[in-house]
């Protein structure tokens, strides 16, 4: 069943738009056989993710709800939009994100109930926001009733199976958890999958989150753009077999952002809509910088898009391969990259 209508956006305006081996394929800071490629440290890598969602996000943000064509097309990091945002400054993708982070490095393992303790101090305390201690921008519908949920319960596994609601929201602030299981592909797809559901635990978004997972662990590994992009990638032989991968995720992982342009490319908040907008930016674009641009400028759930093609942007270009004034400009740049560094040397120590 296909939803209907954006499944997990804030209320808006009327006038809106809105395993056998477990080991990674290719160890990471290696050269392709073949390839003249320069190598990219690990740590650069995980820098590159983290960063790379934060920086989609602050770009897409002030264009988030708008229609493409409507807007003067993004080029740089402009500040404004509808959350009326200072240049660098991010939106719920970032902060969530962050309190996932934080949560593996502190708890040194996946712990759900931290998890969703976190994000409840973002909702109500302003925990992990760019200017701290602020009521939180853009609390998608989807979220705020899983974490309503949790405050009434405790029970971690909060998130709607509703089809409908299979939005983009789990998979935005994904980026910690292949991070932290970078040396394990299969505990990084299976706590992915687990991480969706504390929030969004509808089949579609539950496997987006466990395909893009894999792709970010190949992508923190070293693979190559070539094999990230082929028909249903896995960091681990033969996992999408064993557990298949359902409905329009299957679809997408089967190459079908290599066979449309927009505006059948659409970066909405519809998770398989959103995945599919990200692949197509990344297949597109030859470096970060044109990549996230183009994401940004579908429009609509702009700052999602662009945060989730971050993630793998960042991790496969590495941390010098994005803009430098918008590293040096983007919210809490310190404190990701600390993160950062922190999940990178638990998934060593691992």
């Amino acid at each position: 069943m296909t939803p209907t209508t954006p499944r997990d956006s804030p209320t808006i305006p009327n006038d809106s738009a809105k395993a056998p081996d477990d080991s990674p394929t290719v160890p990471d800071d290696s050269v392709v056989p073949g390839r003249d490629r320069p190598v990219i440290s690990a740590r650069d890598r995980h820098r590159g993710c983290l960063l790379g969602l934060a920086i989609g996000d602050a770009l897409g943000g002030p264009v988030e709800f708008k229609r493409p064509g409507t807007f003067t097309p993004v080029r740089d990091m402009i500040g404004g939009g509808y959350w009326e945002l200072r240049p660098g400054e991010w939106t719920d993708d970032t902060s969530m994100a962050l309190c996932l982070a934080a949560s593996l490095a502190q708890c040194r393992g996946f712990d759900p109930e931290d998890q969703m303790s976190r994000y409840v101090r973002w909702l109500r305390k302003g925990y992990m926001t760019p200017r701290d201690q602020e009521d939180p921008r853009d609390v998608g519908n989807t979220t705020r009733a899983a974490l309503r949920k949790f405050e009434e319960t405790r029970d971690p596994w909060a998130g709607s199976t509703d089809p409908n609601k299979a939005g983009n929201g789990s998979l935005m602030r994904l980026a910690a958890v292949p991070m932290f299981f970078a040396r394990r592909p299969s505990e990084a797809v299976e706590h992915a999958a687990a991480s969706s559901k504390t929030t969004h635990a509808t089949a579609e978004a539950v496997d987006a989150c466990r395909y893009y997972a894999g792709l970010l662990v190949g992508a923190l590994n070293g693979e190559t753009k070539e094999a990230l992009l082929e028909k249903r990638y896995s960091p681990v032989a033969g996992l999408w077999e064993r557990n298949p991968l359902r409905g329009g995720i299957a679809t997408v992982a089967d190459g079908s952002f290599k066979r449309k342009e927009p505006p059948e490319i659409k970066g909405t908040g519809y998770v398989v809509e959103s995945m599919e907008a990200v692949l197509w930016a990344f297949n597109k674009s030859t470096n970060f910088d044109d990549g996230v641009l183009a994401a940004v400028n579908l429009g609509n759930d702009a700052d999602t898009t662009a945060a989730v093609y971050g993630q793998l942007a960042g991790a496969h270009y590495g941390v010098e391969g994005i803009r430098k004034e918008w590293r040096r400009v983007v919210a809490k740049h310190d404190v990701i990259v600390a993160l950062a560094d922190r999940l990178l040397d638990a998934s060593e120590d691992r």
